[in-house]
């Protein structure tokens, strides 16, 4: 058996996996294949879960923490960590990963998908793969079509089904991301009849967050109750929208001491955080420390 490559230390090491919401979301149509076509404003926060990696000498890779009722195959992070199994520099290297969760999941905050582009772009690091971003991005969009936006690691505008990145600056706020006690389903809201699916295209370079919106919000509003409460709630107090499918919402301040002063006043049973929105990834910013 070949020794861990001394140029990587086969130690436990942490990585970033931030949550992300959108500050709009426009359907513009469907695609055969049943894809959407989208625009969107992926807006990267300072929150998220972290994932740790520790390289081994066994040629395979390890999930701890997997989710429950999800078999390890069909986890995402394992998924990501086995594509990028055939370009390492060493094939006797193997990962064992571990899981520190803190974004909800079903909330739309992009969790799963940002912890599948993090061991992407970690392991590809680790095990000195050495493929550049578009093949990294290649590999992120056949996991899901949230990916590709963690492995660019800049907040960007999207369109097509919210693969096609284009990386711009958002001016500086801090979010109020609230999660009602109910589940949505993304399949559920994308294949539902009632989803408006005809918005006309924005010109990215004339966007206002009043002048757009969610289309997913009213009809998952109308499917979950809790979500509608929770918005009308939020919007008491500052401009709020639904992120994603939901079922999370979010409120935009200008000062990080109002944003946690509203929080105070959600009720039971709803988890809630502040965070600063971000150009660049946390991740992206660990990566560059490394190189």
């Amino acid at each position: 058996m070949e020794p861990v490559s001394p140029a990587i230390k086969p130690t436990l090491e942490w990585w970033p996996s931030p949550a992300k919401i959108n500050l709009f979301l426009h359907i513009c149509g469907r695609h055969e294949n049943g894809y959407h076509e989208l625009q969107t404003l992926f807006q990267l926060l300072d929150y998220g879960d972290k994932i740790g990696i520790e390289l081994n000498a066994l040629s395979n890779v390890t999930l701890s923490d997997n989710i429950d009722g999800v078999k390890t195959q069909d986890n995402l992070i394992y998924k990501a960590a086995c594509l990028l199994l055939p370009y390492r520099s060493n094939p006797s290297l193997g990962a064992n990963i571990y899981v520190r969760k803190k974004i909800p999941m079903g909330a739309g905050l992009g969790g799963g998908s940002s912890n599948a582009a993090t061991v992407l772009v970690a392991l590809n690091y680790l095990w000195q793969c050495n493929l550049r971003q578009s093949e990294l991005l290649l590999l992120g969009k056949s996991l899901g079509a949230d990916v590709p936006v963690f492995v660019n690691g800049h907040s960007a505008f999207a369109h097509g089904i919210g693969d096609k990145l284009s990386n711009t600056h958002i001016e500086p706020a801090y979010y109020l991301i609230a999660t009602p006690d109910a589940h949505i389903s993304t399949q559920a809201i994308f294949t539902h009849p009632d989803l408006p699916r005809n918005s006309h295209k924005l010109d990215i370079n004339e966007y206002k967050f009043a002048l757009t919106r969610n289309d997913c919000e009213k009809l998952v509003c109308n499917l979950q109750p809790e979500v509608a409460n929770l918005l009308n709630r939020l919007l008491h107090y500052a401009p709020s929208r639904m992120t994603g499918t939901g079922a999370s919402v979010f409120a935009k301040f200008t000062t990080l001491e109002r944003a946690k002063d509203v929080m105070q006043y959600l009720p039971d049973r709803v988890t809630a955080f502040v965070a600063k929105g971000l150009d660049v990834s946390p991740l992206h910013v660990k990566l560059a420390q490394c190189t």
